[in-house]
């Protein structure tokens, strides 16, 4: 994993999109919460092709999830979550199959992010889990996949 001028831009980048797309008005209320669809868990898949992005993702969401209704959990829990998700997708890359790459995020935050959260809203952990999961789905294969894709193509290859 190299770290350079460009993978750090990148990482910067990430950050601040992930913050902006999660902060929006509109599209805020539907990025928290245990039934969320957090657009901007769509960029989850960029460290299949970028390592920088891994920083970003852990800076944008621990920015985002300090406008979030869960609190200090959340921003502590929920970003280093998104780290481990985003250094799982890194891994992924030795698969050759981008197929996989959304795939660590749902599964991490399914699991991880729905800890927490049914406790903050009251609700029971198997259906945040299956709430959690349904939205990471929608986010990380809807609309990441389809990113990666696009990625792929344009830059022929990995950096």
């Amino acid at each position: 994993m190299k770290f350079n001028a460009r993978q750090i831009s990148i990482g910067g980048l990430v950050a601040a999109v992930y913050l902006v797309i999660t902060i929006t008005p509109g599209i805020s209320a539907i990025s928290y919460g245990p039934l969320q669809v957090r657009l901007a868990e769509a960029l989850t898949v960029l460290p299949y092709l970028y390592p920088g992005a891994i920083g970003g993702l852990f800076v944008g969401c621990l920015l985002a999830n300090l406008f979030g209704p869960v609190g200090i959990e959340d921003v502590i829990l929920g970003s280093l979550l998104t780290l481990l998700a985003a250094w799982l997708t890194y891994l992924m890359r030795k698969t050759n199959e981008p197929l996989l790459a959304p795939l660590p995020p749902v599964v991490v935050n399914a699991f991880g992010v729905s800890g927490y959260i049914h406790i903050f809203f009251g609700q029971p952990y198997w259906l945040v889990v299956l709430y959690v999961t349904l939205g990471e789905f929608i986010a990380c294969y809807f609309l990441g996949y389809p990113l990666l894709r696009f990625m792929i193509k344009r830059n022929k290859g990995f950096n």
